[in-house]
């Protein structure tokens, strides 16, 4: 008899348990407070416009100068290189001889958001072709970019660069090429 009750008291425990959970939950919908604002964010209309005060000043690429290296003397139809530097160095080796004294540097302004950092980025190499079809690269792009470059208080950043282009055989011709460079924000 005595197990009996024991089992019996268990079943009256588990019953006025699940008859005051009802009741519990009940009494805790009604606690809750009123409406909570913000408290569902699916209950607005979504906007896809931009925020106007988070929006960040659209930053434009300004080319002041093409990278130009003019003429080159070439000795034979054997390989030779030609260097612009950013700073506007220039030399050459192999069966290049001179690169013309009126070749000049690339020279770019970036302008956007004062102060902020921008990340540039410059093609491993381009083809540069002729009218006849004929090509040679420019590579080693290069520029007198810092580590971390950042618009200045006015929101630009001027910059210059340069390349290395490397010919064999002949190559005879006026070559032109586009550098795509690209600039983001960090």
């Amino acid at each position: 008899m005595f197990s009996f009750l024991a089992q019996y008291q268990g079943i009256m425990s588990a019953l006025r348990f699940h008859l005051l959970s009802p009741i519990a939950l009940l009494v805790g919908t009604v606690a809750l407070p009123g409406e909570a604002s913000a408290q569902c964010r699916l209950c607005e209309a979504p906007t896809t416009t931009l925020d106007p005060e988070s929006d960040s000043t659209p930053i434009k690429l300004d080319i002041q100068a093409r990278l130009d290296f003019d003429q080159l003397i070439l000795r034979d139809n054997s390989a030779g290189m030609a260097r612009l530097s950013p700073d506007g160095s220039r030399s050459s080796s192999g069966s290049i001889e001179s690169v013309s004294g009126r070749a000049l540097v690339g020279s770019v302004i970036v302008r956007g958001e004062p102060g902020r950092l921008v990340k540039i980025g410059f093609p491993g190499a381009i083809e540069l072709t002729s009218a006849t079809g004929s090509a040679i690269r420019l590579t080693n792009l290069t520029s007198d970019l810092p580590a971390a470059a950042r618009l200045d208080s006015n929101g630009q950043l001027q910059f210059r660069f340069g390349g290395e282009i490397n010919v064999s055989g002949n190559v005879e011709g006026a070559y032109r090429g586009d550098i795509p460079i690209t600039v983001d924000y960090l």
